[in-house]
């Protein structure tokens, strides 16, 4: 390769140029540097910064922190919203209801609204008192800042129901009967 340098370019300058003339040949995965799936893990807060992410938790499970990293860009655009804290609570790995007040049966107070958060634990993410306040947590920063809200948390469960059967082959035999009158024995 030709140098780029001019002629009247000092040693310091040639040298700098020698030494950092194979930097091109390191390998550098941008490309998955920047993409949720393929990032390393131990690259991931960055990855979740370069995000704008409001909040990062390095005990959450990997799949809970790439999901996070997915929806950041769509919670950001909605931030403000019902939409945004469904967005939210998915990302964790949750299922969410929400009633706003003039959904409720009598309407609400104005700018309120009830939340049921159910938290699957998918994954290795179980639903400790940690990870549901770091999910309310993120909630009061995704909801409308004017908006206040009632929490409740449900259950989740999976299980399987048995039934069994079992038959018994039997063979029936319809008899005819004729009533016999009684007859005096001489």
């Amino acid at each position: 390769m030709s140098s780029l340098l001019p002629p009247n370019a000092t040693r310091a300058e040639r040298a700098i140029e020698g030494a950092t003339a194979r930097i091109g040949e390191v390998p550098t995965p941008l490309r998955d540097l920047w993409d949720e799936d393929r990032c390393p893990a131990d690259l991931l807060p960055w990855l979740a910064y370069a995000h704008s992410l409001d909040s990062w938790g390095p005990t959450w499970p990997e799949h809970i922190k790439r999901s996070r990293i997915k929806a950041a860009p769509e919670v950001h655009r909605r931030k403000g919203t019902a939409a945004s804290v469904r967005q939210v609570i998915a990302a964790f790995g949750g299922a969410v209801q929400l009633r706003e007040w003039w959904q409720l049966d009598p309407p609400g107070p104005p700018h309120t609204f009830d939340m049921v958060l159910t938290l699957a634990g998918e994954g290795g993410a179980t639903a400790t008192a940690q990870y549901v306040d770091d999910v309310i947590a993120e909630v009061q920063r995704t909801k409308p800042v004017r908006s206040h809200f009632t929490f409740a948390q449900g259950l989740q469960g999976i299980g399987g129901v048995g039934i069994g059967a079992g038959g018994r082959g039997a063979v029936y035999r319809r008899l005819q009967l004729q009533a016999v009158e009684a007859q005096e024995i001489p």
